[in-house]
């Protein structure tokens, strides 16, 4: 009995830390907090397998922009060609576009087992990357830098590799959000690619809004109206909205990440007399 009692104070102090424990878990979860986007960054901790294989030039960047819509992106900084076509498990019909992760191999004696940072821009179909659970179809430059230095040929003569890959943040050097306005696009129809997010790399959702649209109430009064316009994914990176009437620049895009649901605004961003194929940098990313 003396036991229990001189123990009090030890279990009242448990008892007291579970609580504070439980309420704060019960505040992330109603502000949708999910235990997996807690530990996303730049450096891996979570490596599973996959298989792996590259295509295109031995020290280039895969195919021409891919299925994402990155177009001659691939190739130049950031992007730098370590991208990587991805199979049907991990694309999910191109919302993981611009997702980063960390690849390696440590099964052929040519691999170096240090891990290289790659970027999803395009989508690989069919043959083992459907057939794998998961798989990477690499840029012969990412390829190579899964090897030990001077052996990138031996490595990639290999064929298929059995690799570990990790999803990481992304992390481009403190490069803002770009914006490439689709050719197609005129001032009732807007279509951009979005590229270089940082942080989760990959969209759940984009926005829009006008400086002002002019409306007409019920009553006939006409009155200048600013709101969020839900942008449809289109297809791979590229991103759309059919306005039904004249847009009224500057354009401001909302976006929120596919990873964390996090939320940022890229003020203005789309300018007065914008033009099909411009690209425009915003002064925003995620990191």
């Amino acid at each position: 009995m003396l036991s229990s009692v001189s123990n009090l104070p030890h279990f009242f102090l448990f008892y007291t830390s579970c609580l504070l424990v439980l309420s704060s878990l019960s505040n992330h979860l109603c502000h949708g907090f999910r235990p997996r986007h807690f530990n996303l960054s730049t450096a891996a901790t979570h490596w599973s397998n996959a298989g792996a294989t590259w295509y295109g030039a031995p020290d280039g960047f895969g195919s021409d922009g891919g299925s994402c819509g990155y177009g001659e992106s691939v190739s130049q900084a950031p992007f730098s060609s370590m991208v990587t076509g991805i199979g049907p498990s991990l694309y999910n019909s191109g919302k993981e576009c611009g997702a980063c992760y960390q690849v390696k191999c440590t099964k052929h004696p040519s691999c170096s087992g240090k891990p290289a940072r790659v970027v999803i821009t395009d989508f690989c179909p069919g043959g083992v990357c459907a057939s794998d659970r998961a798989h990477f179809d690499l840029s012969g430059t990412a390829f190579g830098a899964m090897a030990v230095p001077g052996q990138e040929k031996l490595l990639r003569d290999a064929g298929n590799l059995e690799i570990r890959f990790a999803r990481v943040a992304c992390d481009y050097a403190g490069k803002t959000l770009a914006f490439h306005v689709d050719q197609g696009s005129n001032s009732n129809y807007i279509a951009f690619v979005i590229e270089f997010e940082e942080g989760d790399g990959d969209l759940a959702g984009v926005g829009l809004m006008e400086t002002g649209s002019l409306k007409t109430t019920s009553n006939n009064e006409q009155v200048i109206t600013a709101e969020w316009r839900k942008m449809q994914q289109s297809w791979g990176a590229v991103w759309k909205l059919d306005a039904g009437g004249e847009l009224q620049p500057p354009l401001s895009i909302r976006l929120t990440s596919q990873y964390s649901e996090q939320t940022l605004v890229a003020k203005n961003v789309i300018p007065v007399g914008w033009k099909p194929g411009a690209t425009y940098r915003s002064l925003v990313n995620f990191l």
